[in-house]
């Protein structure tokens, strides 16, 4: 590992970028591969009996968030070549801090971890409801708290200077 660095952060080469977003998209295209695969498989040969409706239901909507996430990733660091087959951008970055790419992985990491946990009970399935939970949140922190809670913007000398000019105009009316 290399040492922390004490001034600026080093920025990331397209290459780089490209070569990370790879590895990115497959190592969650395969957590999410085994987690379905592991809860198909047990729930076929244990559980094909106690199936219900509601766990196919949920089984299948778990397998439409991978697939969702899996295509938005792969869409999001998407690169763009020039015509001689040189790199023009990368994509997004999926490991940037705070990124877009963040929010799709932990949406899949959650996805598979309660994929994993509803073998043990289906009560687990209602740990999908963190995803809209974290979603609000998400846009409450970013969108909706800021804008309800911004300061007044306080009256610059140009503003000033209207009001006078509002007030004179006023004024010559009466």
């Amino acid at each position: 590992m290399p040492p922390p660095h004490k001034g600026k952060v080093p920025t990331k080469g397209a290459k780089q970028i490209l070569t990370e977003n790879v590895a990115t998209v497959n190592f969650y295209r395969n957590m999410s591969l085994g987690a379905g695969l592991f809860f198909n498989i047990v729930s076929s040969v244990f559980y094909y009996d106690s199936l219900t409706g509601l766990t196919i239901f949920l089984n299948f909507f778990v397998i439409m968030i991978y697939v969702g996430c899996y295509q938005m990733m792969r869409y999001i660091s998407r690169p763009r070549y020039s015509d001689n087959s040189q790199i023009i951008d990368p994509g997004l970055d999926l490991n940037m801090e705070g990124g877009m790419g963040e929010h799709v992985k932990d949406i899949i990491i959650l996805s598979s971890i309660i994929h994993v946990l509803a073998v043990v009970s289906s009560y687990f399935w209602l740990l999908l409801l963190l995803l809209p939970m974290r979603a609000f949140y998400l846009v409450w922190k970013h969108i909706l708290g800021p804008w309800f809670f911004q300061e007044v913007p306080e009256d610059t000398e140009q503003d000033e200077k209207k009001r006078k000019k509002l007030e004179r105009k006023m004024n010559r009316m009466k």
